[in-house]
């Protein structure tokens, strides 16, 4: 199971979290200053994994890309494949890329309920959903479709239910 995903600037400022374990809103400012602490302490020539047992608890691994100026941070536990979590972050920065053309920081920090509608897309509670960017694109865009279709959101009530409510 996935436990936490991450994005945070090379300065640790914080890009997009989501916690599949419930974590309290005091604890997750924590967790991830000490996320950024294990990450910006590391050389650049060392894998991209570490046990983050001390940080998430024991049996809990990270896994994190750098890009540019951002870390991509994937939290799973020991039922997940590592190389499968490596590549799962690779999808999610492709899509975002579709997406964005080209996706910097100024991207995700403007248009950050796109990315949630993608990570959404790829991992649903804690659970990997999809691992196509493409299949990823093709529902965002039809996401992106019925947001601007739709003027009122009360349209999609059933006329069944719409007539209780004076319509």
């Amino acid at each position: 199971m996935i436990h936490a995903v991450i994005v945070m600037n090379t300065e640790g400022k914080l890009r997009l979290s989501k916690f599949y374990n419930y974590k309290s809103p005091e604890e997750q400012p924590e967790l991830i200053r000490r996320v950024y602490g294990a990450l910006c302490r590391r050389p650049e020539n060392v894998s991209n994994f570490v046990d983050s047992a001390d940080i998430f608890g024991s049996g809990t691994q990270l896994v994190y890309k750098h890009y540019a100026t951002l870390y991509f941070v994937f939290v799973f536990d020991n039922s997940e494949n590592e190389l499968a979590m490596l590549d799962l972050i690779q999808v999610f920065v492709e899509t975002l890329d579709k997406c964005f053309k080209n996706v910097c920081e100024v991207d995700i920090v403007f248009n950050f309920n796109k990315m949630h509608a993608i990570l959404n897309e790829i991992v649903f509670g804690g659970q990997v959903l999809e691992t196509s960017s493409d299949e990823v694109m093709r529902a965002v865009e039809e996401i992106t479709r019925l947001e601007k279709t739709s003027t009122n959101p009360i349209s999609f009530v059933p006329k069944s239910v719409s007539g209780r409510f004076g319509r």
